[in-house]
């Protein structure tokens, strides 16, 4: 008995299905094959990729993330992006937690490992945008940041504060900015960033109002006492500076920067008694333990 082979679109459709399968199988659809480019990019190295993506963020997202970019060039700079695998990536977390310095408010390296994840998902997230690897091949996302625990800031004591103000204002090179710098922050919250990029153009002495420049690129216009106001424009004419250049200098015209707040805020904190509240990363002055 003979058999009679089977029609050729019959046969062509079985091929059909069979390669539906196997794409199936694969997670893989019809789309994602007419979607993909027929050409990719070659796929970077962190060494190579790193540098790229510096150069595109805002500056406060550079200072954030650059020491984790430059720990990853450290471990994987050969490596191209599209290697390193979710469990190579939580590897490389639990050797910069181990090996994150401690701090007075260290809680473990968790901010450390946080921190890294972040950094490695802004890293893939441009390498996707770039169309170095699918959106779907980044492993950064594939890993869970650490749960972050409660915070254990708090204000400080209104007879603590009263305490700092009063050596501030009597101790130092120069006690009146020291305290004008305290009753800045005192009234308005404003992180060290902002006090720092205070301009004498923002100053608004009609509306006792000042102009805030603060962490990712916000503005706010923030009400203050007169007597801060007063305080803030008296500074303004003795310095004799530029309306858009920074506000807050000493004598001799050199800028405040955030190294001289941390000798502020020890010489400040040191001489009151008491144990020494933790200096806020935020303000750079105190909350207590």
């Amino acid at each position: 008995m003979t058999t009679t082979p089977a029609a050729p679109a019959a046969s062509q459709q079985a091929a059909v299905d069979a390669a539906l399968l196997v794409l199936k199988s694969m997670g893989l659809s019809l789309d994602d094959l007419t979607a993909a480019p027929s050409i990719r990019r070659p796929v970077p190295t962190f060494a190579e990729y790193v540098p790229v993506v510096a150069a595109t963020v805002t500056p406060g997202t550079l200072r954030a993330y650059r020491p984790y970019w430059r720990r990853t060039v450290e471990q994987w700079g050969r490596r191209r992006l599209d290697e390193p695998t979710p469990s190579e990536i939580k590897q490389l977390v639990a050797y910069v937690r181990a090996n994150a310095v401690p701090r007075r408010n260290s809680r473990g390296g968790r901010n450390a490992a946080e921190n890294l994840i972040s950094a490695l998902r802004c890293l893939y997230r441009r390498a996707a945008d770039d169309g170095l690897i699918s959106e779907k091949d980044n492993p950064a996302l594939k890993v869970e940041k650490p749960r972050r625990l409660p915070s254990t800031r708090r204000a400080i004591a209104d007879t603590r504060l009263a305490e700092i103000n009063r050596v501030a204002a009597t101790t130092g090179d120069e006690p009146e900015l020291d305290a004008l710098i305290l009753r800045l922050h005192t009234e308005t919250a404003c992180r060290r960033r902002g006090a720092l990029a205070l301009r004498p153009q923002d100053l608004d002495p009609e509306q006792c109002l000042i102009m805030l420049r603060e962490k990712g690129e916000t503005f706010r216009w923030q009400p203050v006492s007169p007597t801060l106001m007063a305080g803030l424009v008296k500074h303004a004419e003795e310095r004799h500076f530029p309306s858009n250049e920074q506000l807050l200098r000493y004598r001799n015209g050199r800028q405040i920067t955030e190294r001289q707040y941390d000798g502020l805020w020890c010489a400040s904190a040191g001489s009151c008694p008491g144990p020494a509240p933790r200096r806020s990363a935020r303000t750079g002055f105190g909350t207590p333990h």
